[in-house]
């Protein structure tokens, strides 16, 4: 039995999936792969060094402080989160033994959008897409995105994750073009948040050959398997199942969105996450 935990984007609302970690962390779990996409990926890596529960819920608490500076925005937050997180994750995440990694982003595959994405255009694109979102139509999306996963144990040339582009892939897959202003570049090419194309990466675990996924959601109601469609994430895919964590209550009623949060709601929902990763592990048995 293998078990490969995917983890979901949801920006401020990521602190209930760091509070499943945490669970799972402290219950002695074995995780043989995580996966995140977009604002879990800080969580994920602190998962994979075996730090999720010593780092707890200070880290978002600390990321909502920088966003409370003035003249900072969702770009400086992130970059300032990734300076912050990464010397703590990328020299350990890459030891023999760990957990295996995989980090989902969003590659821009035409030039046409590579211009919007990485230049004054893209805060409407970003809005404009919001708007498609909820429409379902993800059809700007189907025609210029490509959804590429960096992996750790993958050979190099082939969207290898690793210590050297560790940090450029995390702000990738962070980067929600509405709220971001500075671009996302990895290895030279132009990348945009990983929920336009993955909102949580189950599926692509699956198709890795893992016997179990648990897929942890950031927001109560259905899981999409992204951003711009309206597909639930299914209960099975091929042989594996999926097992979806989600919050009972919504973080909202805490006070935590996906770009505000309070300490109090912060606190609030970290401890949701603990209680239902509890919850989960006693109902496996």
């Amino acid at each position: 039995m293998t078990v490969a935990v995917a983890c979901a984007s949801g920006g401020f609302k990521g602190v209930f999936v760091h509070g499943v970690l945490s669970a799972f962390e402290s219950a002695g779990l074995h995780v043989d792969a995580y996966a995140a996409s977009s604002a879990s990926v800080a969580s994920t890596g602190f998962a994979v060094v075996g730090r999720a529960s010593e780092v707890g819920v200070e880290y978002w608490v600390r990321a909502r402080q920088v966003l409370d500076r003035p003249g900072q925005g969702m770009s400086q937050v992130l970059i300032q989160c990734i300076e912050s997180y990464a010397p703590v994750v990328r020299p350990a995440a890459f030891e023999p033994g760990r957990p295996r990694l995989l980090i989902v982003a969003s590659e821009v595959v035409t030039q046409e959008a590579a211009e919007l994405t990485q230049g004054g255009g893209a805060r409407g694109l970003g809005r404009r897409l919001l708007v498609a979102a909820a429409r379902g139509d993800r059809s700007w999306a189907g025609k210029h995105l490509e959804r590429r996963i960096f992996d750790s144990q993958a050979r190099v040339g082939e969207f290898q994750l690793n210590a050297d582009n560790f940090d450029e892939v995390a702000y990738a897959s962070t980067r929600m073009l509405h709220a971001c202003d500075i671009p996302a570049w990895v290895e030279g090419k132009p990348f945009v948040d990983a929920s336009y194309t993955c909102l949580c990466p189950a599926i692509e675990l699956a198709e890795l050959g893992y016997s179990e996924v648990v897929a942890v959601a950031a927001e109560t109601g259905p899981l999409w398997r992204d951003l711009l469609g309206r597909e639930p994430m299914p209960q099975h895919w091929g042989a594996t199942p999926i097992d979806v964590i989600r919050p009972e209550q919504d973080p909202r009623e805490f006070g935590v969105d996906f770009a505000t949060a309070s300490d109090e709601g912060l606190l609030a929902a970290y401890r949701q996450g603990e209680e239902q990763g509890r919850a989960f592990l006693a109902a496996q048995g």
